[in-house]
């Protein structure tokens, strides 16, 4: 039997955010969203607008994954209106802080079954790389770029799978100016992010000729950090060829999420490795 995409608790929650919805809005929702209503079922709940979600809940099959994406439609919606009433200045702030509260509730349901809020759209979670490290990278370092960079890529791997990738390769250029810039070494021209790499690795005496031969697995090390040095350099052919930036042919078809979530873990596992070496090593 295959498993329910969106379970009953979380269809719960955001059945109760419409409570509060006119019927009509309610309506309009779902059938912008081509979800089919079942008026002659009696659900065992209170009120109009319970009894209207269900009747529209009836009709979904829960496994079908095109079926579920369409009551997702409807779920953006009501975070978006949730958010927005959250905003609103006439408010106080203890009901502002109740609205907030709400949208946690409604964003942590669904991540456990899953999905992600990313801002404006739901989206799976499915083996997208964890960019919680990197996250707090930015933050501690003020990187106010990069956190745009980070929310730009978790926000379009699913939809935008050629703007995650070439995303990625920016994250990383940014990632080493910065480290650079902090350590007093003046970047001049355009390098590209190969020379970037380099040259950050080569300060953090983390190039591969700076590892002693004497050292305990000076082999091992030297190979990881050729390999590291390698990744800003493939993420670049890979932009080239499908993400961001250059023109295409007409018929060029892009790459699938799977591989921007690849593009993505690498730029993050290289970024953090160098922004946490250099913390630990400041001149």
């Amino acid at each position: 039997m295959s498993q329910e995409l969106l379970s009953i608790k979380t269809r719960q929650v955001f059945r109760e955010n419409m409570v509060g919805w006119v019927l009509r809005e309610i309506t309009d929702e779902f059938d912008a969203a081509k979800v089919d209503c079942d008026l002659s079922y009696q659900p065992a709940v209170s009120g109009q607008r319970r009894t209207l979600v269900e009747q529209y809940y009836r009709t979904v099959d829960w496994t079908d994954r095109a079926q579920v994406s369409r009551v997702l439609q409807v779920f953006e919606n009501v975070l978006h209106r949730a958010e927005k009433l959250g905003q609103e200045a006439t408010f106080t702030p203890e009901i502002q802080e109740q609205r907030k509260k709400e949208v946690e509730k409604l964003i942590h349901f669904l991540q456990r079954d899953g999905f992600r809020w990313a801002g404006s759209r739901i989206v799976s979670g499915a083996g997208l790389p964890s960019l919680a490290s990197i996250k707090d990278t930015a933050s501690v370092f003020d990187a106010k770029h990069m956190a745009d960079q980070i929310r730009r890529m978790e926000s379009s791997v699913e939809s935008d799978p050629s703007l995650a990738i070439g995303t990625a390769k920016e994250l990383i250029e940014t990632c080493c100016k910065t480290i650079l810039a902090e350590r007093g070494k003046q970047v001049t021209g355009t390098p590209d992010v190969s020379t970037l790499t380099n040259e950050t690795l080569k300060e953090l005496k983390l190039a591969p000729e700076g590892i002693p031969d004497a050292a305990r697995g000076a082999d091992v090390i030297k190979r990881l950090l050729s390999n590291l040095g390698t990744i800003g350099n493939g993420l670049a052919e890979l932009r080239g060829l499908y993400g961001t930036g250059h023109g295409k042919h007409g018929s060029a078809t892009g790459l699938g999420a799977r591989h921007a979530k690849l593009a993505v873990g690498a730029a993050a596992t290289l970024t953090v490795f160098l922004f946490e070496t250099h913390k630990e090593a400041k001149p």
